[in-house]
């Protein structure tokens, strides 16, 4: 797809002319972000590590997400995508993390997380950021293309304004009241 090269290059450009690196935690994306990003020359000056964690266990074992907070929120969640951008950032030791999870479809939908919502975190090295998006159930390859090309058309910024969970509008989302950001406990590094 031309438009996500060509935002795809737009991110990668901007990010080498502010010497930022970047990392990817995709759980429904299961790698696309990674892949977009990969497609533009230099992008390896950006982008040095992607975790595909579509599983729990992957999202335990490779960013460090605690079992418990799964358990606790589930894994589409906003302080299941905090963890697995913060684990993805102290993982790769980027300056930025993106982080992906979401209900792509076309099952497994609820009335408080419906097929569509997704998750997107961004976190540094100091903040985490999340916000709540729905994109509805147009099929499952059009929620994980529309999640993409809303990631590279909208970085840098994002539509967050403060730490936490947010809705699209930028206002706090109100399941993300009381949520505390947790980072990941230490765990082994994967050889």
């Amino acid at each position: 797809m031309e438009e996500m090269y060509q935002a795809a290059a737009r991110l990668v450009d901007c990010l080498k002319k502010k010497e930022i690196t970047v990392t990817t935690a995709e759980s429904l994306t299961g790698g696309m972000a990674a892949q977009a990003i990969t497609a533009v020359p230099g992008a390896s000056q950006v982008l040095g590590f992607g975790f595909v964690t579509y599983s729990p266990a992957a999202k335990t074992r490779l960013v460090g997400v605690a079992p418990e907070l799964i358990e606790e929120y589930t894994v589409v969640s906003c302080p299941v995508a905090a963890a697995m951008a913060r684990g993805a950032l102290e993982v790769s030791g980027a300056d930025l993390a993106l982080a992906f999870t979401g209900l792509a479809g076309p099952d497994g939908g609820t009335p408080d997380c419906p097929v569509g919502t997704v998750y997107i975190a961004v976190a540094d090295k100091t903040q985490t950021w999340v916000s709540r998006e729905s994109f509805g159930n147009p099929g499952r390859e059009q929620v994980r293309k529309m999640l993409l090309l809303m990631m590279v058309m909208a970085f840098p910024p994002l539509p967050f304004t403060q730490p936490g969970c947010v809705s699209r509008d930028g206002r706090p989302w109100e399941g993300g009241k009381g949520i505390k950001m947790p980072l990941p406990p230490a765990h082994a590094r994967p050889s």
